[in-house]
């Protein structure tokens, strides 16, 4: 794989760099957010590891600035902040995986190789389908009777999982962990995503598509 790593820290970039490359992957080191963006610019990259707190504008910003630009390759953060709040800004941004400092080698790498395979995965099969809703996991466009609706990278993300799981009902606390990497209790932050999701793919459409089994979780089926 080619890797691309933005850390200023020079002990951990040499580290990671010297682990991956045990392993036969191809490494560039980014110090700062205006290098890594002129390497993502002239290079293509199979990861993007971004450090949060760099010189420039953040990882977090960075993150998000890419995304915003139509970059799709998984990114991985890494951070010493470990709040869920923290967790919940960095997938927000874009981000598809999280991982806090300090780490082992061996869990850095075991998650880099599930963010390629779940990309080369999802490039396999870029296209799903339930009645007239469509999601294109490549241009990350969703049309409903042929109209692209636009949405989040939240909202994407739970949409598909619901695909991947067309008929299958998923707790909340399940959709948690799949999206944001991690569970949590004590907030309404998935059925905030889910009402918004709703409201741009079913409200003005037929079938309802979204349905709610009050008490066990949230199900993407064609009304009966």
């Amino acid at each position: 794989m080619k890797i691309l790593l933005v850390e200023d820290d020079p002990k951990i970039s040499s580290f990671v760099k010297l682990g991956l490359e045990d392993n036969d992957h191809h490494v560039s080191v980014a110090y700062d957010s205006a290098m890594a963006e002129k390497l993502i610019a002239c290079k293509e990259f199979d990861i993007l590891i971004l450090d949060v707190i760099i010189p420039g504008i953040n990882g977090l910003e960075l993150c998000k600035k890419l995304r915003n630009n139509d970059v799709k390759t998984p990114i991985l953060m890494l951070t010493s902040l470990d709040t869920v709040e923290d967790k919940i800004a960095g997938f927000d941004c874009g981000a598809d995986d999280y991982l806090v400092k300090p780490f082992n080698f061996k869990e850095l790498y075991a998650r880099i190789k599930a963010l390629d395979r779940r990309h080369t995965e999802t490039v396999i099969t870029p296209t799903q389908k339930i009645a007239d809703l469509e999601l294109d996991t490549i241009s990350k466009k969703v049309k409903r009777k042929g109209k692209e609706i636009k949405l989040t990278a939240k909202e994407f993300a739970i949409l598909e999982l619901l695909l991947n799981n067309k008929g299958k009902v998923l707790e909340r606390m399940e959709i948690a962990q799949k999206i944001w990497g991690f569970s949590f209790t004590g907030t309404n932050l998935i059925d905030v995503h889910i009402n918004s999701l709703r409201n741009k793919i079913d409200k003005d459409f037929s079938p309802k598509l979204i349905h709610t089994l009050v008490g066990f979780g949230y199900v993407l089926r064609e009304e009966e």
